[in-house]
């Protein structure tokens, strides 16, 4: 009788975070095969850059698709080759969407350390992103990046995330139990890449974008982390867990947020509706809009590591949102809500608000329908608040 091999725990024994970590070289080849040939993918390209073709001549435009991507991809066969690839359109997309980009505090972080970077969250691609480019600038491996399973609802987009070195943090697990062991794992895999492959990580400080323009840490993030860290020793104190995954808090601020009307939306039907239901492809539409609209300025700043003085997870998010927040920038666009809103005038600060801010701002303003403009003006006045009653 020939014995039955179980594949599935053989791969788990070897590789036990084969399903939730970023992809490896030796599968780069067979992703992009299978993204050119994906057609939930190459619909979605031709509708956003061949709308009236795809209507009339779908299975053409696909075809279109298919060879564009292949040639794009050509020469492609590792990891790096393919960021260097987004390298190139994310210098396209900083000089046709945003004005300035300026980065603090990565210079006093070692080259050769990983770190667990943890910032505040505004969009689901661009926090990321914009911290992968600066690291990119300064001659710095870029990071493993934490995105929640609920945006991976598409084969093509777990491919494509997984591509570009994201890793998976389980959000739909049915049960306490297997919640458990999906967040044990997880902790496993981060443990793993700052200490085994000295490779950083970057994760928002809460599950899900800051839609109010208010950032607070969740202390259950450090609970997370530090998990594995405490199933091997119980009796290990709490700041030799952090100081082990080298938390550096991060703070990205942009002067006007591509997604704040639909932010706005949001806010308004929670609010006056107990809810929202988001449609099927809104995170997708998030992520265009993230990336291709109009941001302004935006400033990224790097904190310092967390050291093993802090003894509970509370203190640890206390700290990070200390970071975060008095490393946050404000600009005009911040300072003329909150003056539109007619709120704390003790702390505006207009000085270096110029007459071409002030159209700028009135312009955007002035495209937010009516019934929103409160909910609008809130997300970006709010930093203004919160950072002052930091202090």
């Amino acid at each position: 009788m020939t014995p039955t091999i179980d594949t599935a725990s053989d791969t788990a024994s070897q590789d036990p975070w084969h399903d939730i970590r970023p992809y490896q070289d030796d599968e780069v080849a067979a992703t992009l095969a299978r993204l050119s040939e994906d057609k939930e993918l190459l619909g979605a390209l031709t509708r956003y850059r061949l709308p009236r073709m795809s209507r009339l001549m779908p299975r053409l435009s696909r075809s279109l698709a298919s060879l564009v991507i292949k040639r794009e991809t050509r020469g492609v066969t590792t990891v790096r080759d393919f960021q260097q690839r987004i390298a190139a359109y994310m210098q396209r997309m900083l000089r046709t969407s945003t004005d300035d980009f300026r980065v603090d505090g990565l210079d006093a972080l070692d080259k050769d350390t990983a770190y667990l970077f943890i910032g505040n969250h505004r969009d689901i691609s661009l926090d990321p992103a914009f911290v992968n480019y600066a690291l990119y600038l300064s001659g710095r491996d870029t990071v493993r990046i934490a995105i929640g399973d609920n945006l991976l609802k598409k084969p093509y987009v777990t491919d494509l995330m997984r591509l570009n070195k994201s890793f998976i943090v389980p959000r739909s697990a049915r049960g306490k139990r297997a919640m458990l062991a999906a967040y044990q794992n997880l902790s496993s895999y981060i443990r793993h890449s700052i200490q085994g492959d000295n490779h950083s990580i970057w994760m928002a400080q809460r599950e899900g974008r800051a839609k109010d323009g208010i950032d607070v840490t969740d202390p259950a993030i450090i609970k997370m982390m530090t998990m594995a860290h405490r199933a091997e020793n119980r009796k290990a104190p709490l700041g030799e867990a952090i100081t082990e995954l080298r938390l550096v808090p991060v703070s990205i601020s942009y002067e006007y947020d591509p997604c704040d009307v639909q932010k706005a939306r949001e806010l308004k039907a929670l609010k006056e509706d107990g809810g929202y239901e988001k449609s099927e492809f809104e995170d997708i539409s998030s992520i265009v809009a993230g990336i291709t609209g109009h941001k302004g300025r935006v400033h990224l700043r790097f904190g310092t590591p967390l050291d093993a003085s802090f003894d509970t997870p509370d203190a640890v998010a206390d700290e990070i949102d200390r970071q975060v927040l008095s490393g946050y920038h404000l600009f005009p666009s911040h300072y003329l809500a909150l003056e539109a809103l007619g709120e704390s005038p003790e702390l505006l600060d207009l000085g270096e608000v110029t007459e071409a801010d002030r159209a700028r701002f009135s312009a955007r303003l002035a495209e937010v329908p009516d019934d929103l403009r409160s909910w609008w003006l809130r997300q970006y006045a709010n930093p203004v608040l919160h950072c002052a009653r930091s202090d």
